[in-house]
């Protein structure tokens, strides 16, 4: 029998590795995207609703790492809608929309100035010093880009 949470988690863990590697060649891109829309798909079978947006959130980013930022822009959407309509926890929010904020950065400037404003403004609150170290390096990061540096 397939166990679908063991498949999730190992596919959402090499993405992040793909993710991680500055110096991915264009197959390596869509392996990427791949291995993002397979955990998101395990997750939707093992998952709770968490880790289905979470899912959707992954798929953002590596789309955004792509430089498919229509795509990215509809799964951080998704991602966004599913921390509105639920309670998860208290850096899912900001992080919704720093997913936008990345979508838009090369795109949308001034939708994703907006979004990483937010993104700021909601992080403050995350009670985690770890989490919100990661969100405001990561809106530092989408900060610059938008600026092109």
């Amino acid at each position: 029998m397939t166990d679908h949470r063991k498949l999730a988690v190992e596919l959402f863990n090499h993405t992040w590795e793909l993710l991680d590697n500055n110096q991915r060649t264009p197959d390596q891109n869509e392996e990427m995207i791949h291995a993002a829309h397979a955990s998101r798909y395990h997750w939707g079978i093992a998952g709770t609703v968490k880790n289905h947006a979470r899912g959707e959130w992954q798929i953002a980013r590596v789309y955004a790492a792509s430089g498919r930022f229509a795509e990215s822009e509809h799964y951080a959407d998704l991602y966004l809608r599913a921390c509105k309509d639920n309670e998860f926890d208290d850096w899912d929010l900001p992080f919704a929309h720093e997913g936008l904020a990345r979508a838009f950065a090369k795109t949308k400037k001034d939708a994703s100035l907006l979004h990483l404003i937010e993104a700021r403004q909601l992080g403050e609150k995350i009670a985690e010093e770890d989490d919100k170290q990661w969100l405001f390096t990561n809106l530092n990061e989408i900060a610059a880009m938008i600026d092109g540096t």
